[in-house]
This record gives structure tokens, sequence and C-alpha cells, in this order.
């Protein structure tokens, strides 16, 4: 099953622009799903199991690299790039 991630990430530090950059960086690094940073979040598509897999290791990076972050994440049960996208 394939799903879509809208992550924002706050870093409550100075430096944060580094930090949001090496996340997302990172989700990128993942080649078999589709990132599409912006402004204010970040879009992840690709298989539910793959995303948890990586949410998981990425968000505990980011913990443990800057304990003051805050992490919004809204999950889609569905592929918003693919039929569901219009």
């Amino acid at each position: 099953m394939n799903i879509s991630v809208d992550i924002s990430l706050y870093p409550l530090k100075e430096g944060y622009k580094e930090a949001i950059h090496a996340f997302i960086a990172a989700l990128e690094a993942q080649k078999d799903v589709v990132v599409e940073p912006n402004r204010m979040s970040t879009q992840v598509h690709g298989d539910y199991f793959v995303i948890m897999k990586l949410l998981e290791k990425e968000i505990y990076s980011v913990f443990k690299e800057i304990p003051e972050s805050a992490i919004v994440i809204k999950l889609i049960g569905n592929d918003r790039k693919g039929p569901y996208a219009k």
C-alpha cells in the first residue's frame, strides 16, 4: 500500500536551516520514495513500510542530535502523487 506523508520539522535552536536540510537530504537518500520539499513542509510518497521505517530512523536521528525539536506529521492513506492526486 502506498501512502503520502506531510512532515514539518521545527528545530528550536540556532542554525535550524542546516538541521532541516540534513533531514530532507536523509529522506532523499532513500531511493524508493518520492520526496518533495517546499517552503512549509516536505511530502514523502511511497510504500507504507518503507516510509515508516525511514521516518523511525530519521526522526530518531533528529531527536538524538537536536532534542529541542518539534516534528509535525500528517499521514494520508493513499499516494497523493498517484490516482488520487487530482
